[in-house]
């Protein structure tokens, strides 16, 4: 006989007094009550649980009535049931009672199959070959096909578009392995312009012997969520790729660049010609006005929608164009092709805001023209930072059918802002850059200094436009006796303070230089200076602080007559030094603490070059980077230093090419001198005993060095300059006393002696019987000065030959 597990449905007569007046064998079969048993009892006797509310347990007829009630089995029991009450009646309308009918609750109910059939997500159930064996309502509006069209049919052949693609080889590889399953898929429904996000799972649906039957999955739309979603990586992507850099043109093309294709097919960003210069940008425009503005960049989903980087062209926008207007009135505009959809209301995305009340005021403008220009929508925003109108950047859809939402319009307006305040700072970093390199450029050494004893070139860059201008200077200083200094030096800090603050080391190096001091003694006084001026550095009152004031420099001085070269660093790298035979070595030498330390010595150290040897002296933005340390940048400069090289020009070139670090972050500056030796046979000099009566015959030792020279046209002035120098040095120094004549550029004349004791010029009265000597001297050379050493002193002067002969 069949257990209750067997039955289903069951029925049953209630009578109008609420008992049970007839029984079924089905009802025997599902609840265990035999009919002797059932007629006559209670209805109510075979609940478990009070009726609910309209349940025929008394007299009335009332109406049909379903409901889930809880039946009493005979073994005691719980059968979960759906029954249903149906009044009876007889001819004349009497009340009979009801007739119940009892079927079974099973683990999925009726009503469940109406939840999934009224489920907002798209449900769909398929065979492993993915044929549609069942699906409700939401997925056949997904599909725009019926149940009736889609069940039977495989997947594939169906929806040929979506063969191999990642929604359809997920569900077989479902039906394959049997492991649940999770993806999100972008796809345009069909008779959408609007491509929707998916988020769906999947899995297996087994029998009881746990074989794989079919292939369930839900899906719903979460378009909102996931173009939100990609508007956030957009502005992150934003983030890091706009303002990389403090260039003007380099930002308006990444902020050009960033938006393509994620957000848009076409961006174009154009600025006022003073803000690719540097300038304030002008007052913004009135309303009617035509602008001819500057394409700064131009980027595209298509190749031949891009500017070519680094050629800005001019671009006027005429009176009332939308352009001109956003500018004018510093609002952004929306220009959509598509027409309204059906009910006056907009045809925006699925999942995305279609109340108007989400738009600015103004927006969106229909603009039909603007798809004879082949794009479905364009975003005009005013570019502007901190109140001030730097230009207009467009944002355009072509390639895609999607129209510009109002949180499109949030979005651009927010990549917008953010590139105006990267542009307005790269406007404002050039404006100070330009002022500080002019500033730099214009207290460097303009030109060479002619002179004999060394052959030179220089280099100096500054750094990259991510930083701001340095301090590095060099210089070439004409000394004495064909001496030459070259200096190198490098100031603490960048921009127009460190500018300055180099000036001020030059024009006083320059200054100490003219004192023939030597390279010890002037870094010395060089560094008292340095601590006053960072003295004067401290704020005082309302003025704020101009920052840390400190500096290195390199101070040497080549003598092409003994060949020797004295140096003296405070805190600068040494020399390079590459001898006629090819040796490289940096000078040996001991560098001092920077200058503006105070209280520490100097060291000098004086050595002896062969002629034609290649000094290279630096600053260390050529040798440091971020990527290298200094030992391995002066390797590599080493490396490249070519003695052989014919030219110092072209060997600066190469050196600079070679040796500077990709991503310089400070200044560099490169000095490279080829010494000169004198010919001995330019050089004259004679022991002078210090009695008057040498005085002729200095005068004709000199006399007749010029004879043998060929230069008896400066004999009248050197002789003059020979009494006077020999006579002082007789009268006022002391012993030895030498002579010494130059020929070089200039004809030198030198008269040294012990003595530290330096004359000066002074005024002679009418009946002064001396006085006068310094003051022809002066009058008749083009040059003379006293020079102080370890021993005494030298006088010198000189006269400037017309035309040298050449070595």
């Amino acid at each position: 006989m069949a257990g209750k597990q067997d039955v289903r449905t069951a029925a049953f007569v209630v009578g109008p007094d609420g008992v049970v007046s007839g029984w079924s064998e089905s009802g025997r079969l599902l609840l265990g009550w035999t009919v002797e048993d059932a007629v006559g009892r209670p209805v109510t006797d075979l609940l478990t649980a009070p009726p609910p509310p309209g349940f025929p347990e008394s007299h009335g007829s009332g109406p049909d009535h379903t409901g889930l009630i809880p039946l009493r089995h005979r073994d005691g029991s719980t059968v979960e049931a759906l029954v249903s009450a149906h009044p009876l009646f007889d001819a004349d309308g009497r009340a009979l009672g009801h007739a119940m009918t009892v079927h079974r609750w099973e683990r999925r109910p009726v009503i469940a199959d109406l939840a999934f059939e009224q489920c907002p997500f798209a449900l769909g159930v398929y065979d492993p070959e993915l044929r549609f064996l069942w699906v409700n309502a939401s997925a056949c509006r997904v599909m725009a096909h019926s149940e009736e069209q889609v069940l039977g049919e495989k997947y594939r052949e169906l929806f040929p578009e979506l063969d191999d693609k990642a929604y359809t080889n997920q569900l077989s590889e479902v039906a394959r392995t049997g492991r649940p399953a999770r993806l999100i898929t972008v796809f345009r429904p069909l008779g959408s312009d609007y491509a929707n996000a998916w988020a769906t799972s999947m899995w297996p649906v087994r029998d009881s012997g746990g074989r794989i039957r079919a292939v369930a999955n839900w899906g719903f739309d979460m378009s909102a969520e996931y173009w939100a979603r990609q508007r956030l990586l957009i502005l992150n992507e934003a983030s890091g790729g706009i303002g990389r850099t403090l260039d003007v043109l380099g930002t308006a093309r990444e902020l050009a660049t960033t938006p393509v294709p994620g957000f848009a097919d076409l961006v174009t960003v154009d600025l006022f010609d003073e803000v690719l210069h540097g300038e304030e940008p002008p007052l913004p425009p009135a309303s009617g006005e035509a602008i001819t503005l500057i394409r700064a960049a131009q980027h595209g989903a298509k190749q031949d929608t891009d500017r070519t980087p680094g050629r800005p062209m001019p671009v006027a926008h005429a009176p009332g164009s939308v352009a001109a207007r956003c500018m004018a009135v510093g609002r952004s505009t929306v220009q959509l092709a598509a027409e309204p959809g059906h009910g006056g209301e907009w045809a925006f995305g699925p999942g995305l805001a279609a109340d108007p009340a989400h738009w600015p005021p103004g927006n969106p403008l229909i603009d039909e023209s603007i798809a004879a220009e082949g794009l479905t929508g364009r975003i005009t925003v005013p570019l502007r930072a901190r109140g001030a109108l730097l230009g207009v950047v467009v944002f355009s859809r072509s390639d895609r059918p999607e129209a510009f939402t109002a949180d499109d319009l949030i979005l651009a307006e927010e990549l917008t802002a953010k590139a105006a305040v990267a542009i307005d700072n790269a406007r404002r970093y050039s404006r100070e850059r330009t002022t500080a390199l002019t500033l730099q450029r214009s207290l460097l050494l303009q030109r060479l200094p002619r002179q004999d004893a060394v052959e030179v070139a220089s280099r100096y860059l500054p750094a990259g436009t991510g930083s701001e201008v340095g301090g590095d200077w060099f210089d070439v200083i004409p000394l004495s006796g064909a001496r030459v200094a070259l200096v190198v030096g490098d100031v603490v800090g960048h921009g127009l303070h460190a500018s300055a603050s180099m000036g001020r080391l030059r024009t006083a190096v320059r200054t100490l230089a003219d004192v023939d001091l030597p390279p010890d003694e002037l870094l010395t006084h060089l560094d008292d200076l340095v601590i006053h001026l960072a003295s004067d550095h401290q704020p005082a009152g309302h003025f704020q602080p101009t920052g840390e004031f400190g500096a290195t420099c390199l101070y040497t001085v080549y003598d092409p007559v003994s060949r020797r070269l004295t140096l003296a660093s405070a805190g600068h790298p040494l020399p390079l030094i590459i001898s006629p035979d090819g040796t490289r070595a940096l000078a040996p030498a001991q560098p001092g603490p920077p200058l503006g330390i105070g209280g520490l010595p100097f060291e000098a150290t004086e050595l002896e070059l062969p002629e034609g040897s290649l000094l290279a002296l630096y600053t260390d933005g050529l040798i440091h980077g971020r990527e290298r340390d200094v030992d391995q940048g002066i390797a590599d400069l080493m490396r490249v230093l070519n003695h052989s090289a014919t030219s110092l020009e072209r060997l600066c070139d190469t050196v600079m090419d070679a040796v500077l670090p990709e991503r310089r972050t400070d200044d560099a500056a490169l000095l490279l001198a080829r010494t000169h030796a004198l010919d001995p046979q330019h050089v004259a000099d004679w022991d002078v005993v210090p009695d008057f009566a040498q005085v002729p015959r200095a005068r004709k030792f000199a006399l007749d060095q010029l004879e043998a020279w060929g230069l008896e046209e400066t004999s009248f002035v050197t002789e003059l300059v020979v009494s006077e120098l020999v006579t002082n040095a007789i009268r006022y120094g002391e012993p030895p006393i030498r002579l010494r004549l130059i020929r070089d550029a200039s004809l030198i004349c030198e008269v040294s002696d012990a003595s530290n004791t330096a004359p000066h010029l002074r005024r002679a009265r009418a009946f002064d019987e001396g006085g006068r000597g310094l003051l022809l001297v002066a009058q008749l050379t083009q040059g003379w000065g006293t020079r102080h050493t370890t021993v005494g002193k030298t006088i010198w002067c000189a006269q400037i030959l017309a035309q040298p002969e050449p070595r």
